[in-house]
């Protein structure tokens, strides 16, 4: 049965900022906001924690995982980032973008794109999800809380309490946190693509919706 933590969306509580730590540390998944939709996070690289949200989510292992980082010298930790693609960076995050880039031997294979060898990351501009890496200390592994023959991601956490109470370990709420997800970029090409249009603006890479 899922745990459920109440956390303000500006400051949130240490004290349950530690205890959430402690509970994905210890191989759990949890629900939490983010500035664009509600995510699944847990630690990375745990085979039956990546089996479960597959589960969740109902995709397969082409399903692109993203890695929430603290700052931009983590993402170059994880990811082959040159010049042009650093200074796109810098000028888009924190937000609710995820960027699509190849992946580092710091990462294990299995949360990577299996042909692609690529990794969606990102920087999310959230208080609480601020805190909770700040107290891990390190990045976390996510994906769109976006169920099976869904349109839009769950908005609202007790009906998230209650749908998902028992492949969950823990739901996290924090005021209100919207139904879009977020905008991704793949940036391995050269040029930005646009995978999916969603709460980040286009305008910063020359895109538009199609």
């Amino acid at each position: 049965m899922a745990q459920f933590f109440s956390l303000h969306p500006e400051q949130p509580q240490p004290r349950l900022v530690r205890q959430a730590a402690e509970i994905i540390r210890g191989g759990g998944l949890v629900v939490l906001p983010t500035d664009s939709a509600y995510a699944l996070v847990c630690m990375v690289g745990d085979a039956s924690l990546l089996d479960r949200i597959r589960r969740i989510r109902g995709v397969d292992e082409r399903h692109h995982f993203t890695l929430m980082c603290r700052d931009l010298s983590e993402i170059a930790t994880y990811a082959r980032v040159d010049n042009s693609q650093y200074r796109l960076l810098k000028a888009t995050t924190p937000g609710a973008y995820t960027f699509i880039l190849e992946g580092t031997k710091e990462l294990p294979r299995r949360v990577l794109h299996p042909k692609r060898k690529t990794i969606g990351l990102r920087i999310p501009e959230h208080a609480v999800v601020s805190a909770l890496l700040a107290e891990l200390d390190g990045p976390m592994l996510t994906s769109t809380l976006l169920l099976p023959d869904e349109a839009l991601p769950l908005t609202d956490p007790d009906e998230i309490r209650e749908r998902l109470e028992k492949l969950v370990d823990l739901v996290i709420e924090a005021g209100y946190c919207g139904p879009e997800a977020t905008t991704v970029i793949d940036l391995t090409t050269g040029t930005p693509q646009l995978v999916r249009a969603g709460c980040g603006a286009l305008g910063p890479f020359g895109l538009e919706a199609d």
